[in-house]
């Protein structure tokens, strides 16, 4: 594609708009076909539609050769492909998990955008939340996963590739303790200004956090990744300035897809 067709980077906005546009044909029609059954049921349905368009979606803009993978990538694919659309077994995964996170933020803002009647969050299952939270940050591992490598921690706590459950239940804990204090502080504020609260609050605790997982070599970043960083540092880090607006982007996705299906699970209707 012509550089008219890119606003960062290889980060096109045709392709951001046709994505867009999967998404919400997925959505669309799932509410409309299956506007009976409940939400929480229904998110299932959009995930599974969403997928398949998905597949045939990046089986087209590969086969035309406006997308590529990254070395990375291609590096940890195991060479088997799905018949007739000649993508990577991996897809399969892949663009569920991708699909799952990106779901899961439409719906949560457009439950609080229509105005409907919500049920406030049930702290008391903190069980139940713990493991959604759980899934969420293994959804957020491994969307990011290979580009960003969790190394030198011990061989026992990886459960995938590099994902560590060390790392894994660290977010875990830094989203539980931000959004907890967020919502302690900010409780008559509107939904709006508790988001916003929750990202900044995140990423200034994650910032010195990942800063030290980078120096040490726990955290690294795939060449494919740092060959587009601009050259600038965040002051007194060694985190690139990518970072600092990469976190909070992330962050949203797990943060809406947490707060999404605590929401649908305390609102049963």
């Amino acid at each position: 594609m012509g550089r008219f067709a890119y606003v960062y980077y290889d980060v096109s906005w045709i392709l951001t708009l046709g994505w867009t546009g999967l998404i919400s044909l997925a959505v669309i029609a799932g509410d409309y076909f299956f506007k009976t059954i409940k939400e929480r049921t229904r998110f299932f349905v959009y995930l599974v539609i969403a997928t398949i368009l998905g597949l045939l979606g990046e089986a087209w803009v590969v086969g035309i050769g406006i997308r590529t993978y990254a070395p990375e990538v291609a590096n940890i694919l195991i060479n088997i492909n799905i018949p007739l659309l000649k993508l990577p077994i991996e897809s399969l995964y892949y663009i569920p998990v991708f699909m799952s996170l990106i779901i899961a933020f439409y719906k949560y803002w457009d439950l609080h955008l229509s105005k409907k009647i919500i049920l406030p969050i049930n702290k008391n299952k903190w069980i139940r939340n713990l493991i959604i939270a759980i899934i969420g940050v293994l959804l957020y591992e491994v969307m990011i996963e290979p580009m960003v490598i969790n190394a030198n921690l011990p061989n026992w706590s990886y459960i995938y590739h590099d994902i560590s459950f060390i790392i894994t239940l660290g977010w875990v804990f830094l989203i539980y303790v931000s959004t907890s204090i967020v919502d302690y502080f900010m409780i008559k504020e509107n939904l709006v200004k508790r988001f916003i609260a929750y990202l900044v609050l995140l990423t200034v605790i994650t910032i010195p956090i990942e800063n030290f997982l980078v120096a040490t070599g726990v955290r690294q970043y795939g060449e494919s990744l740092t060959n587009n960083f601009m050259g600038f540092m965040v002051p007194g880090t060694v985190l690139a300035f990518e970072v600092l607006f990469a976190i909070p982007l992330y962050l949203a996705l797990v943060i809406t897809f947490v707060r999404y299906w605590e929401i649908i699970l305390d609102n049963k209707n």
